[in-house]
């Protein structure tokens, strides 16, 4: 049998994404079976790999993972082109959660965050994948013409019954969103806390949602909180209500 990689776990609670992931890659290597990943890509010399796996008892609630020990944003290797990878393949899964919905759901719908450590409750960076808050969208809808491409804009945005966070915001096209890495373009966050290397990342969520229907200018807009427990999957909705038409 294939030996597991070690890992320290001080917080045996903080690994549990960790145990499923090595079950799905060794279902994969000996059955040619994910479970209970929806899927595997194990990458090559090249490409990191990445696993998407759905959370229990939320049909629309994914996450995308490297098939790598990676803690989380913070995590340096995450700066290099492998960042870019992971948010790819979270962006292909939106179409799981929509297939997972009855009726569908367009992709400008569903969008995509990962938490900072503080605002975590696993050691294993892993991308949630599902519905935008419908507040959220028609928050977005009205602010996007004020997002710009390439530089941090504070907005506003509902994370919850009458609550609101301050997110930075930043317009990426279509083109650009191939090879866009949020997790390096969190190091040029701006505002106070900013130390000589840069923001703590630990403190940092990001997020990734379509740029709104009809947007002259086509692609995503990235968000970025800081914060102890930044939380930026607030901006999500597990339920998947549908959005005020």
């Amino acid at each position: 049998m294939a030996c597991l990689p070690a890992r320290a776990a001080p917080d045996l609670s903080r690994d549990v994404l960790w145990v499923a992931l090595q079950g799905c890659l060794l279902n994969k290597r000996t059955t040619g079976r994910a479970f209970p990943c929806l899927s595997v890509d194990p990458g090559d010399r090249d490409r990191p790999g990445t696993a998407v796996l759905r959370a229990p008892g939320e049909p629309t609630h994914l996450v995308v993972m490297p098939t790598a020990d990676v803690v989380g944003v913070e995590a340096p290797d995450l700066q290099t082109p492998k960042g870019a990878v992971y948010w790819r393949a979270a962006l292909a899964a939106r179409r799981e959660v929509s297939a997972a919905i009855r009726g569908g759901r367009p992709l400008d719908e569903i969008g995509l965050a990962v938490n900072s450590s503080g605002g975590r409750s696993q050691d294993q960076l892993h991308i949630h994948v599902d519905c935008v808050r419908a507040s959220v969208l028609a928050e977005l809808r009205q602010r996007a013409g004020i997002v710009l491409p390439g530089t941090w804009t504070g907005i506003p945005l509902p994370v919850g019954e009458r609550r609101w966070r301050r997110f930075l915001a930043m317009r990426i096209s279509l083109a650009q969103a191939e090879a866009f890495n949020p997790f390096e373009a969190a190091t040029r966050l701006p505002g106070a806390g900013r130390k000589p290397a840069g923001p703590d990342l630990t403190q940092v969520s990001l997020a990734m949602v379509s740029t709104p229907p009809g947007d002259p200018h086509p692609g995503y807009i990235v968000l970025a909180h800081r914060s102890p427990t930044s939380h930026a999957e607030t901006l999500l909705d597990h339920r998947c209500a549908a959005p005020v038409r």
